[in-house]
């Protein structure tokens, strides 16, 4: 692990003297455009603020985003901070979650103002999943491309994805019913997970947690019933392969409306 203030205060350094280097050691690589100048100072930012204390290794890595482990200043709290990329981030498609979204109407259309308020419309549909009752990672804070958020799992190690756990069909039954209890709870919320599979649940234990919901839309988007049908239809492809007996993807779209 290495100390957030310190690495960035000697880039922040180095930007002030208008000759930026990153040091060579694996903590400070600029994996995938992850840590470019902007993102560290971002960090140095957020730290000053007291919410991170030390910033460790990599939790996950995805097409836009990466996750961190770190701790927080409060009592060493493990937190996760996500690091969306914005030289490599696929902002089109990321643009026809935000289009038809009421709620980001007016932004502009170019890289970086789309990565921030992509980071930001994460924040608030955690927000709002967190207040339906559906467990989430609990959103602390965002800023430009970095959102700190409740860390799922214990002694920094994740949780798994839903992928990987071995589950009995008790067990399968049990996890689907919470997983659909979840999807139902959003549309009540008027929000669509909008990416729900096996790869965005994880499994804390015996808890159902959904993660990734940038890409979250409300009921007013014009393909709010379209990514609900989708999510819908990954969920049932999933249990059935792990023997729950479930009906067709459109009779459990159909009890979902009917809630």
């Amino acid at each position: 692990m290495v100390e957030v203030r310190k690495r960035v205060k000697e880039i922040d350094r180095a930007v002030d003297q208008s000759r930026i280097r990153i040091k060579d050691s694996e903590d400070l690589k600029a994996i995938d455009g992850v840590f470019d100048t902007s993102t560290l100072k971002t960090l140095y930012h957020l730290a000053n603020k007291g919410y991170i204390d030390v910033l460790g290794g990599v939790i996950s890595t995805g097409k836009e985003a990466n996750v961190f482990h770190a701790l927080g200043c409060e009592r060493k709290q493990e937190i996760a901070v996500k690091v969306y990329r914005i030289s490599t981030s696929n902002f089109r498609a990321m643009q026809s979650y935000l289009i038809g979204d009421p709620r980001f109407k007016n932004i502009r259309h170019e890289k970086r103002s789309i990565v921030f308020t992509w980071t930001k419309k994460e924040m608030r549909n955690l927000k709002k999943a967190n207040s339906a009752g559906v467990r989430v990672p609990k959103p602390f804070d965002t800023r430009n491309n970095v959102l700190l958020m409740e860390f799922i799992g214990g002694d920094e190690i994740p949780a798994q994805q839903l992928r990987v756990v071995p589950l009995t069909r008790d067990q399968a039954q049990e996890a689907y019913d919470t997983t659909m209890d979840y999807v139902r709870k959003l549309y009540q919320a008027n929000l669509v997970h909008s990416d729900l599979s096996e790869f965005n649940i994880l499994m804390d234990g015996s808890e159902v947690v959904f993660i990734d919901m940038g890409q979250s839309v409300t009921l007013d988007h014009p393909n709010a019933m379209e990514f609900l049908a989708r999510d819908i239809q990954n969920v049932v492809r999933f249990f059935r392969k792990k023997g729950v007996r479930i009906d067709d993807g459109d009779t459990v779209l159909d009890t979902v409306l009917v809630q």
